[in-house]
């Protein structure tokens, strides 16, 4: 367990890792025992239509310190980096504990995003059209500026279309528009950033484990409830286990199934942060994680 003498008080605290590596019991920890205002930076708890699935601070753990940027935006409504940044911006007069797995945001937090216009619906709209077609992903990472193209993650599609849209868009390539990038909204050497790293082992058991607890929790009412909405092209839609606890709940296949499916894309989303984290976050304080803070994420 870390030594909380190694927290600096006067200093941003950013809490970086991947889901399950219980970086929520240590953010926790360390704002019962320093103060502070834990902040949110997981792009998948922002949802309010999701609490169990995502593995959101409980309801006694948000009493015990105080909490932002949990299940505070609504389905439908979009939201991006730049609002997160946003909405961060207005709680800078006290000190932030700042906690989550999504690391373009926090990579956006301490080095800075460019800004890049609105995309208009209807290029978005015939990026959605574009994804879904056959060979859709491998022409729209072709028509990318080369720039761009060697800087992104080809194989995430919602990164691809979101480069396309932009080139589409301005005639600029995202790899631009980020070369014109201001200054971070926290600066390095205004934070301690700490990245809770895990065996992949251990972490694996840890997953199935936390699902099949979200499962006794209600996470399946949860998707139950939005199963009237259900639009799969939705960010909200993107909770990992929601897709298959939808394709549960739609008789398309059966719960061990898609329990079993949900654990695996799980799995997965951790080892797509692991590669972010390796990648652009080299520079952050590794801590190995600590069985006594992992009652949540």
């Amino acid at each position: 367990m870390i030594d909380l003498d190694q927290i600096d008080p006067a200093r941003h605290l950013l809490i970086a890792g991947p889901t399950a590596s219980g970086k929520s019991a240590l953010a926790l920890r360390v704002a019962q025992a320093q103060g502070g205002l834990i902040v949110n930076a997981d792009a998948l708890q922002i949802w309010s239509c999701w609490r169990v699935l995502t593995a959101r601070p409980s309801p006694g753990d948000e009493a015990a310190a105080p909490h932002a940027l949990y299940g505070h935006v609504a389905p439908g409504v979009p939201y991006s980096v730049g609002d997160w940044l946003r909405d961060v911006a207005g709680l800078l007069d006290r000190r932030l504990i700042v906690v989550g797995g999504t690391g373009l945001y926090l990579t956006a937090l301490t080095q800075g995003l460019a800004y890049v216009p609105p995309i208009p619906p209807a290029i978005r709209a015939e990026g959605d059209a574009r994804l879904a077609a056959p060979g859709g992903l491998a022409r729209m990472v072709a028509d990318l500026d080369p720039a761009t193209r060697a800087r992104i993650d080809t194989l995430n599609p919602a990164r691809v279309q979101r480069a396309w849209e932009v080139l589409t868009a301005t005639g600029r390539g995202l790899a631009d528009w980020q070369a014109d990038t201001p200054p971070p909204l926290i600066a390095p050497a205004d934070a301690q950033r700490i990245l809770v790293t895990a065996d992949r082992d251990w972490l694996a058991d840890r997953i199935a484990r936390r699902f099949d607890l979200m499962m006794q929790q209600g996470a399946l009412d949860e998707v139950r409830a939005m199963l009237p909405q259900w639009d799969p092209s939705q960010q909200w839609a993107r909770a990992i286990g929601a897709p298959e606890l939808t394709a549960f709940l739609r008789a398309e296949t059966d719960l061990p199934t898609a329990t079993e499916r949900a654990i695996i894309a799980t799995r997965q989303y951790a080892k797509g942060q692991r590669i972010w984290f390796r990648g652009r976050m080299r520079d952050w304080q590794p801590l190995a994680a600590d069985a006594k803070n992992t009652r949540h994420d």
